[in-house]
């Protein structure tokens, strides 16, 4: 017959069902007579359950379960439509701004320096003549007219049915000499023209004069004022500064 001391040693394999048959038996007989070792057993099997009960998947719990599935599903979709909305109305912003207000337009030679850089590049504004004409020096820009698919940037000098006459790098408009030291980089040279600018055009230079590929040279001379895409607000990069 085993005492209480042995059993409360042996409670612990007993109860997770360790213990020979023999001993197992012995155990057994002493809980039947022992109310404190029975105790304390049952104390152990208690302490030896599972914390959480299984997942009863039956019935209502079930139909939550594929309820939540399905919602799960459905703010996937929401949230992919969600995003493609967002990304086709950005391209058609972007498509609009740069197709009916803006130009951008990058610098590719020497020919507007210093006033815009080799490599800059510039933002233009497609309605600044929307209510108005291109004025003399503005800065604006166009498809060269010997070959519109590159763009041009370039200073306007001559107005439609002026005469426009460079001597010894002045320029003289229907005889008169015009004021733009203010915007050559350096002093020019040469002597061109006269050049009669037909109705609806406007005659072009760098500010580079010594160094710019402009109305002096190109087989079609003139730009027809509908080409103009638009007026050079800014240039942004490398650095942003307002083009005058």
């Amino acid at each position: 017959m085993l005492n209480c001391y042995v059993v409360k040693d042996l409670l612990p394999n007993y109860v997770e069902g360790l213990l020979g048959a023999e001993t197992a038996r012995d155990v057994d007989e002493h809980l039947g007579n022992c109310e404190i070792c029975q105790t304390l057993c049952n104390q152990m099997n208690v302490s030896m359950e599972p914390p959480n009960a299984p997942l009863d998947t039956s019935g209502e719990e079930v139909n939550f379960l594929k309820k939540m599935k399905i919602k799960t599903s459905r703010m996937k979709i929401t949230a992919w439509i969600s995003w493609a909305l967002t990304f086709t109305l950005a391209v058609m912003i972007a498509f609009f701004i740069t197709n009916f207000i803006i130009v951008n337009a990058k610098v590719q030679s020497a020919s507007m320096e210093n006033t815009i850089m080799t490599n800059n590049r510039v933002i233009a504004y497609r309605l600044a003549y929307l209510y108005g004409k291109p004025e003399r020096f503005d800065v604006v820009v166009f498809p060269f007219p010997d070959d519109e698919k590159v763009l041009y940037v370039k200073r306007i000098i001559g107005l439609s049915g002026e005469t426009v006459e460079i001597r010894g790098g002045n320029v003289f408009i229907n005889g008169d000499q015009i004021q733009d030291s203010e915007f050559i980089k350096e002093l020019p040279t040469g002597n061109f023209g006269p050049y009669v600018v037909p109705e609806g055009y406007y005659f072009m230079l760098g500010d580079n004069r010594n160094d710019s590929l402009d109305s002096r040279y190109w087989n079609n001379n003139f730009v027809d004022e509908d080409k103009i895409l638009g007026k050079a607000i800014f240039k942004y990069y490398p650095q942003f500064k307002i083009i005058k």
